[in-house]
């Protein structure tokens, strides 16, 4: 944890518990249980080509067990240099020292670039002053955290689940919530499609606020009904109902000013690409990468 976070989690648990925090030396240092971790490099699916960063590292145990169980590498960042120590320490005895690293360094001055896969577990302010970043991240880069969400950017998936031994809140439970960084989709998409022996443009417009899609249709300029427009990262899914074609779907990964996938239409599967004639800014706001001062992995 940071020491802006550590401030803030302080204040939270003088207000709100008794005894709430294992007292690492002179801050408080909160333990994610191990089932949670589990349950958050499921919920990411962590696998072996994955390089996992978990910010405020603590002892380890996120990345340790990203390394030992699922054969992915990453690092870890915390203040505390005793906390890095001990996490050194403990990658080495689980074996993964070579793929799981600890440094001593503030979350907001950590270069997140080569992230597939983010783990946090920071209060909300936290997050909510991480989230440009997160969102300046490559397209796909997954996101999971402990108990805390990012303001108004919805989770893909969020869920609680029991968390034994766990040294904050009354029930012991704890929530796990799961982003993939979405892409700049919106904007204005053309293709052609035959239809009824006729060659005939489409035209679909997205509006983009996170990975959340507004669309509206249209064929030979007339307005197709959009039954559904979802994206995950950088692939965006359609169905549209398409008079003399019925129910069409369309399915894609974006590179550069382009679609590229495949059309599904009456069970039949045949190749589909798409171009973008105009780009439209999400509403919510990404950040530029910052620039970092950072020492080399």
């Amino acid at each position: 944890m940071s020491l802006v976070m550590r401030g803030l989690m302080m204040m939270v648990l003088a207000a709100v518990l008794p005894v709430a925090a294992q007292d690492f030396g002179d801050t408080p240092y909160v333990q994610t249980p191990q089932p949670v971790v589990d349950a958050m490099l499921e919920t990411a699916k962590v696998g072996r080509d994955d390089y996992v960063i978990d910010l405020g590292s603590g002892d380890g145990r996120m990345v340790i067990t990203a390394a030992k169980k699922r054969g992915a590498r990453g690092f870890g960042v915390d203040l505390d240099k005793r906390l890095v120590a001990l996490a050194n320490a403990n990658a080495r005895k689980a074996g993964v020292a070579d793929r799981a690293k600890f440094y001593a360094r503030d979350l907001f001055h950590t270069d997140l670039s080569a992230a597939t896969v983010l783990a946090i577990y920071l209060l909300p302010e936290v997050n909510l002053m991480t989230r440009g970043r997160i969102l300046a991240l490559k397209p796909g880069t997954r996101v999971v955290s402990h108990d805390y969400g990012m303001g108004d950017w919805t989770p893909d998936v969020e869920y609680e689940m029991d968390a034994p031994g766990k040294t904050v809140g009354r029930n012991q439970r704890s929530k796990v919530l799961f982003w993939v960084v979405p892409d700049r989709m919106a904007g204005r998409w053309l293709w052609s499609m035959t239809v009824d022996g006729r060659k005939l443009p489409v035209e679909v417009l997205l509006k983009q606020n996170y990975q959340k899609l507004e669309a509206s249709a249209t064929i030979d300029g007339r307005a197709l009904p959009v039954e559904s427009a979802t994206m995950s990262g950088t692939r965006l899914d359609l169905v549209l109902n398409i008079p003399g074609a019925g129910r069409v779907s369309f399915s894609g990964t974006r590179i550069n000013q382009a679609l590229d996938g495949e059309m599904v239409a009456g069970g039949t599967k045949s190749p589909w690409s798409a171009v973008r004639t105009e780009i439209i800014d999400p509403a919510h706001v990404i950040a530029p990468p910052p620039v970092i001062r950072e020492f080399p992995l």
